[in-house]
């Protein structure tokens, strides 16, 4: 699988992070502290991942900052993106199956070693629920996404 990844810096678990997708066989296209040339703030590493989500040049994402929240954010103002920040591993299982999320945040204080390995089994092990109801909130997202209230 290809994945986007992006940290603000390089830090916590942002290098062990690529290691480990790395381990597990996906490809990874890096952003932001993880790039040479990209500028490594928040904002613009996490838009940058989660456009190559939503132009299909990544299937999934991972995006990192400090408390995992900026980049969650920015990731999710790109359209079709549904970033999920995600602390342990129950979130993790919760955000692929109900929200059927395309993008991982993370935190890279809080994250240890441990719990990162144990989040990424617990996201690459779900899949999209399949029920009308979740499927139906899933589209729904799509529909907030183009509607404009002013």
């Amino acid at each position: 699988m290809r994945i986007s990844v992006a940290a603000d810096e390089r830090v916590g678990i942002a290098d062990e992070l690529v290691e480990e997708l790395a381990r597990r066989g996906h490809w990874t296209v890096r952003h932001g502290a993880l790039s040479d040339d990209e500028r490594a703030d928040w904002a613009w590493a996490s838009e940058a991942a989660a456009r190559d989500v939503a132009a299909g040049r990544a299937d999934q994402a991972v995006v990192c900052c400090w408390t995992g929240t900026g980049a969650s954010i920015a990731a999710n103002k790109v359209a079709g993106v549904r970033a999920a920040l995600c602390t342990d591993a129950a979130t993790a299982a919760g955000a692929r199956t109900w929200n059927d999320a395309n993008i991982l945040a993370l935190s890279l204080r809080s994250t240890s070693s441990g719990e990162l390995r144990e989040i990424l089994d617990a996201w690459f092990g779900a899949e999209p629920s399949t029920t009308p109801a979740d499927q139906a909130n899933i589209a729904h997202l799509s529909k907030i996404e183009h509607t404009s209230h002013r």
